[in-house]
């Protein structure tokens, strides 16, 4: 397939060949006709692109403000790395996709492959979507038309939390592309129109749907004008849909309104209030979230769960069909809209126009490659790649901000030959296979694991699929290097035991690592050294000052992420029995109690670890800290002596013959030193740096204290 992506850190823009999605559940793939530039959206983020890095921190104070408390706890060189990383990533463009269904996934209902629908996928040749997303197209309506469905959604979302009634008078600032909809649709409603902007062609064509207008570029008082439309009473409703950072679309919207009028934002602008302005007239202001109810909520658009329609009249995808439906009726009219047609394959002229030319308004681009050459699953991405058999030759599954940032870097400093790198959207295995010098980017994992060329798996994916794939990769006779968890519930730990007990039965012999990379850092080391030679039990205190994620968040998911406890506190479960050296032999949890003031969730708990040799230790992992407080730090009381560990950046003795301090001008996890580990081990056919029980115990042990946690009563 191909896709267009705009690069955040240089400003280019380009159509870059990856391999095709393959389908999943509650998913179609749609093999794309037409799709729509939303020229101030991507206007918007192409200029961003072409930003420099001063341009950019000064459009986003608020990220300039979560870097800053990153230096103070992690470093510079650590954060100039991060942001630079986030920086490189290229961002695909687009939402407003129409297509023919290619694929359907299990349960999906109501399509079928052939189906016309209209998406809110990128602008690529075959997109995957979820089934909540998209929307059958009537026959009377052409792609070109149904192109518009979703950016008009963006306008019928604005406009029903107006609520307007028939007869009454609204105004809509900025007729943009959504704000020229948006007209339309409120003169369906019935409603009487002004529409105001600067351009006086746009206002032309707001003129044309019969709509009033003003023109404050021609020194037309917008106040005024709202006023003297209303007859004097003041406009029932205004809904902003013009891009600014001024405040004067919102201030005029109050002086314009009559008492306890609507205010609606769609668009973006400045946000500096007045409080008499919307005191004294009792003022309504609400933001509109993009297409409606069901954005962003992972239940609705990435699990299929619809909300009931006795409860939730219009969602994004009900709010989609009202669209077609106007559309179908001939009261949404959208040909007078388009300005621009190019081929897909033209799309960086496409992009240019768009940010030379302010005027466009509808900028299509049109698909006729055939639908069998966008189907292939492999990209080649080097011609000249060979491999050394007797060393691990790896296949990667997984390319997000993890594997890309850190664990992919991370192997290739310790030598790793990098062979395939398995994605299931196709684009990032192609955006970080390229970077990091991968032969081939897929979308195919089954394939890759029976290429008996690669030898090594590592696997970087959501957590519910760990075990799943660290099984088929063991069976498949491969390594495999599994970031942590290594499973989230005690029936996916048995699976991989299942698996790893038959490859070795089969001869097979691969190794089983899991991403423990902590006990690799060189601090740590430096304590384990110390630790072992003090022959007495030991007393720990390791805190996680973990920061905040929304409930809603897949890693707070029992059963997509599993939730905090066994996805990342197990981390610091494996630390503790590292330095320990002795098996865990009791467990103890307590998490934060049930209140009305603080979201229940397991990541705010203690846990208490007893081990065989009678030392102890607890873990504090807290999710209700200050960010400027150091994210991790370890501690222990041994023999009158103490070691603290602050971020894996300073490391303290206190009391230690010979040993104060060590510490790192760049924090140092380990995940180099785990990777170069991990690979030496294979090559040289040396058991595993980490025991396969101590692997087992820490996963056994994670999925007992979260089931703790989660029966607590009160």
């Amino acid at each position: 397939m191909k896709q267009i992506l705009q690069d955040m850190a240089k400003g280019g823009t380009t159509v870059t060949v990856a391999p095709a999605p393959q389908v999943s559940r509650e998913h179609v793939v749609i093999n794309t006709t037409v799709s729509l530039i939303s020229a101030g959206t991507e206007r918007m983020l192409v200029g961003f692109g072409k930003a420099s890095y001063l341009d950019k921190a000064r459009q986003q104070p608020e990220k300039v403000r979560m870097v800053l408390e990153k230096v103070n706890t992690d470093g510079l060189m650590t954060t100039i790395e991060a942001v630079q990383s986030k920086l490189a990533q290229p961002l695909p463009l687009g939402y407003c996709n129409v297509g023919v269904v290619g694929e359907v996934g299990a349960g999906v209902q109501g399509l079928k492959t052939g189906d016309r629908v209209v998406s809110n996928g990128p602008h690529a040749d075959v997109v995957k979507v979820a089934k909540n997303l998209c929307a059958r197209i009537p026959d009377s309506v052409d792609d070109e038309s149904a192109a518009f469905v979703v950016v008009a959604s963006i306008g019928l979302q604005g406009i029903r939390l107006a609520q307007p009634t028939l007869g009454e008078a609204f105004v809509v600032t900025g007729v943009g592309l959504i704000g020229l909809l948006t007209v339309q649709l409120l003169r369906a409603h019935g409603c009487r129109v002004l529409a105001i902007d600067f351009d006086e062609a746009k206002l032309e064509l707001a003129r044309q749907y019969g709509a009033q207008i003003c023109n404050p570029g021609k020194g037309e008082d917008p106040v005024a004008a709202g006023l003297a439309f209303s007859r004097g009473q003041g406009v029932d409703g205004v809904i902003i849909t013009a891009s600014t950072k001024s405040n004067d679309p919102v201030t005029q919207a109050a002086r314009m309104s009559r008492k306890r009028g609507r205010i609606i934002l769609v668009g973006v602008t400045g946000l500096e209030l007045n409080r008499a302005d919307f005191y004294e007239k009792e003022l309504s202001f609400q933001v509109s979230c993009s297409y409606g109810p069901g954005r962003y909520d992972p239940e609705y658009e990435e699990k299929g769960q619809d909300y009931p329609v006795g409860f939730v009249r219009w969602t994004e995808q009900r709010n989609f069909e009202a669209v077609l439906d106007m559309l179908d009726s001939g009261q949404l009219e959208v040909k007078t809209l388009i300005t621009h047609r190019f081929a897909f394959e033209d799309a960086p002229d496409a992009y240019e126009a768009l940010t030379q030319d302010k005027s466009g308004l509808g900028m299509l681009l049109l698909y006729t490659s055939p639908v069998a050459e966008r189907a292939v699953r492999q990209v080649p991405l080097s011609t000249s790649a060979t491999f050394d058999a007797q060393r691990p030759v790896m296949g990667f599954i997984g390319a997000g901000n993890y594997a890309s940032r850190v664990l992919i870097p991370a192997f290739k400093a310790a030598g790793a030959q990098f062979h395939t790198i398995v994605t299931a959207g196709g684009i990032n295995s192609v955006i970080h296979g390229a970077k990091s010098g991968f032969a081939q980017a897929s979308t195919d994992m089954d394939a890759m694991l029976a290429d008996s060329s690669i030898n090594t798996i590592a696997i970087v994916t959501r957590h519910d699929s760990h075990a799943r794939f660290v099984a088929k990769a063991l069976l498949a006779g491969k390594h495999v290097f599994v970031e942590k968890p290594l499973a989230i519930t005690e029936g996916e730990l048995e699976e991989v035991k299942a698996a790893y007990q038959t490859a070795h039965l089969q001869g097979k012999g691969p190794q089983l690592m899991v991403g423990f990379n902590r006990r690799f850092a060189p601090q740590v080391q430096k304590m384990k050294s110390l630790l072992e030679a003090v022959k007495e039990p030991k007393t720990f205190i390791m805190t996680m000052n973990a920061g905040a994620i929304p409930s809603s968040h897949w890693t707070q998911d029992i059963t997509v992420g599993g939730g905090r406890i066994i996805g990342e506190a197990c981390h610091f479960i494996d630390l503790m029995r590292y330095l320990v050296g002795s098996p865990i032999v009791s467990i103890q949890a307590r998490r934060m109690g049930d209140s009305p003031a603080v979201e229940v969730c397991e990541d705010k708990a203690s846990i208490t670890l007893g081990f065989e040799d009678g030392s102890f230790g607890t873990i504090l992992y807290l999710a209700n800290g200050a960010g400027s407080f150091p994210k991790e730090r370890v501690e222990v009381f041994a023999a009158g002596r103490v070691l603290q560990l602050d971020n894996f950046r300073k490391l303290k003795g206190f009391g230690w013959p010979g040993f104060s301090k060590f510490n790192l001008w760049k924090q140092d996890k380990g995940q180099r030193q785990c990777a170069s580990a991990f690979l030496q081990a294979i090559e040289r056919g040396t058991q595993p740096v980490i025991p396969y029980e101590e692997i087992i115990e820490v996963a056994r042990v994670s999925v007992e204290v979260a089931a703790m946690l989660r029966n607590q009563q009160g």
